[in-house]
């Protein structure tokens, strides 16, 4: 046999590492065609908790909070990304601060203990109650959304103001926050942050310790950052003269985009840290300011690629134009292909297939033809029922926006570290279901 013919055979007895941008740290492909993720077999994982499953990578949410914290900022993650009670311990033990933006939210970070002094509420429109578990709580910071929500306050308590700069993240227009005319903030052209800033400043027990603003997410234009910066520092100059006040916080929220599919752009955080600072520092120079203590809020940056989904081959159609690839979950576990269009890729586990690969459709079992998953997953042409495929990059935004759409339970969360697995969130059942519903 000549070394040409040898060479295929060796490189299909090793490993195979994956694309670093999109999978787990510790993610191979094994020759068997398994994948193991933190020394763990992903077939062993789905025969033992079933499918679908989302599953996380402990390594790799640990490595992406301390990429975070390297930088000169406070690091507050975005607990709406993904949140459970040992997400917010994890979160604790790495010294981050915590955002949150519900009560739910609120409640669970609590009873996991993570401190309150490191939380802050958003939202806008909290209710009262929100806030006054906000308030009963020693929630650090509040992040006041409109000028209705500074007399809804009672008691000392230190707040942010959320201001809508104006600038364009250049994002989907579902998740673009920083621009006019949408729900979040107050506006900086027309004068509601100022009227803002008096306000909270007629209350002395309100203590406005900075502003605020989120541009959107999925941003990789980090010059949107640095105009957003120049703009609120202006503003904070303008306060500073009309006011007397010198704010000692700057929040510039999160929205740092990730990878999906190969070749995606993802955000460039070493770039990030190298500029923004630097325009921070010129920028308050030029106003005769103290730069600012920043904060950002980082949440699918952090947990995104630690994730990934397991589903089940229910059934393979070939239709006159296209191939349906059924899997066991859906727009109920993943609805974000549907709200924004997110595009996924797909790999075979658990056996090796030499076949060729062809596009298909991987489709949901929900009653809708929009339940698509992934419209174009190039997946071997022998695919069948009872293969099982994983999907990367699903750490964020999955199960915190998951539903129970046709009565279908929501998966479990499994947590992955050394050769273990650690149930994280129980998979949902039937009877959990009927619980809340009254016969």
């Amino acid at each position: 046999m000549t070394l040409a013919e040898l060479l295929p055979t060796y490189r299909r007895s090793l490993p195979e590492k994956l694309p670093a941008e999109i999978w787990p740290d510790a993610a191979v492909a094994m020759p068997s065609g398994d994948l193991v993720v933190s020394g763990v077999s992903l077939t062993e994982l789905a025969d033992r908790f079933g499918t679908p499953g989302y599953v996380l990578d402990l390594p790799t949410l640990r490595a992406r909070c301390r990429a975070y914290r390297a930088l000169d900022a406070e690091i507050a993650y975005a607990g709406k990304a993904f949140l459970c009670r040992r997400m917010a311990r994890l979160i604790a033990e790495e010294g981050l601060s915590l955002d949150v933006c519900s009560g739910g939210e609120l409640a669970t970070a609590l009873s996991a203990g993570f401190p309150a002094e490191r939380i802050l509420l958003h939202g806008n429109a909290k209710t009262d109650a929100e806030l006054r578990a906000a308030a009963r709580a020693g929630v650090g910071r509040v992040v006041v959304d409109s000028l209705a929500e500074i007399d809804r306050l009672s008691g000392a308590q230190d707040v942010l103001i959320r201001v809508t700069p104006g600038v364009d993240g250049r994002t989907h227009r579902a998740v673009a926050t920083g621009t006019e005319d949408q729900k979040f903030g107050t506006s900086l052209a027309g004068g509601q942050a100022a009227v803002a800033v008096a306000r909270v400043l007629a209350r002395p027990e309100l203590r406005l310790v900075g502003l605020h603003c989120h541009l959107g997410s999925q941003i990789t234009d980090i010059s949107a950052y640095e105009e957003a910066v120049r703009r609120l520092v202006a503003f904070l100059a303008e306060i500073a003269v009309r006011h007397g006040v010198a704010l000692p916080q700057l929040n510039l929220g999160g929205g740092h985009a990730v990878a999906y599919c190969p070749g995606d752009a993802a955000f460039d955080l070493r770039s990030f840290a190298a500029r923004i600072p630097r325009v921070l520092s010129d920028e308050c120079r030029k106003h005769g300011l103290l730069p600012p203590r920043l904060t950002l809020e980082p949440g699918r940056a952090i947990a995104a690629r630690a994730g990934l989904t397991l589903y089940r081959v229910v059934t393979v159609k070939h239709s006159s134009t296209r191939t349906f690839v059924a899997v066991d979950g859906g727009f109920s576990d993943n609805p974000r292909a549907e709200l924004y269009g997110a595009r996924y890729t797909a790999r075979l586990v658990g056996r090796f297939s030499s076949a060729q690969k062809r596009s298909m459709h991987v489709v949901g079992r929900h009653c809708e033809a929009g339940d698509v998953l992934i419209p174009d997953a190039h997946l071997p042409s022998d695919i069948r029922a009872g293969d099982l495929l994983a999907v990367p990059c699903t750490g964020a935004y999955h199960h915190s926006m998951a539903s129970t759409y046709n009565l279908v339970p929501r998966p479990p969360v499994l947590a992955l570290d050394d050769g273990a697995a650690e149930l994280w969130v129980r998979r949902e059942t039937e009877e959990d279901l009927l619980r809340r519903d009254t016969p």
